[in-house]
């Protein structure tokens, strides 16, 4: 009788190991699925914005006409001027970087699928990648901000007038193109996180 009850009592132990080891496995399976979700999310989400980003740059353009004084006596002659993107080097490098990052999201979502196994490796890789991003659309971000600050204000000690009051479409274009790239970087500077989180977790 008491070895038979010794048996019972160590089945229902174990019985009760396996339960919970059991749901603790769903609940890591289930917290994998999320993370994978989210990285999926981001990475389309970072894709558009890019993608966004570039198109509306890069078909900016604005052509206006300017009253130009030749002569004091004579009155003012419109001149037709034109605005473009590749005028200026800073909106041609935020063009290129939004297009680097959108290939690259394409790309890093075909990894990410190829990676359901979470291999430590490629997810290091993956994430030192996602930083190389979020470093250049930023460094993008900053150099066509410091030009469109010129554009709209002006700069009184080097005598450079604002344009922005003669290209009102063309700067708002350039500063929404400038907003959905910092978005971009936002999201690709999520997934960092989220990558080093899971990681953490792991290991």
């Amino acid at each position: 009788m008491e070895s038979q009850y010794k048996a019972s009592n160590n089945g229902g132990v174990e019985s009760g190991a396996n339960t919970a080891h059991g749901r603790e496995s769903e609940v890591a399976v289930a917290n994998k699925r999320n993370l994978r979700g989210w990285d999926f999310v981001l990475r389309l989400l970072a894709l558009v914005l890019c993608l966004t980003a570039a198109i509306v740059l890069g078909v900016d353009k604005q052509t206006t006409t300017v009253p130009v004084s030749l002569v004091p006596t004579l009155p003012p002659v419109n001149v037709p001027v034109t605005a473009k993107f590749h005028y200026l080097s800073a909106f041609t490098f935020l063009v290129v970087a939004n297009a680097i990052a959108c290939a690259y999201a394409a790309i890093s979502l075909l990894l990410a699928l190829a990676n359901r196994g979470g291999k430590k490796g490629l997810s290091l890789l993956v994430m030192i990648l996602d930083l190389a991003m979020v470093a250049l659309l930023f460094s993008a971000v900053g150099a066509s901000l410091a030009v469109g600050l010129i554009g709209y204000k002006g700069n009184s000690h080097v005598r450079w007038d604002k344009v922005c009051n003669v290209f009102g479409r063309f700067c708002h274009q350039v500063a929404a193109s400038i907003a959905l790239t910092g978005a971009g970087a936002g999201a690709f500077f999520l997934l960092v996180i989220l990558i080093l989180f899971n990681l953490h977790k792991r290991y």
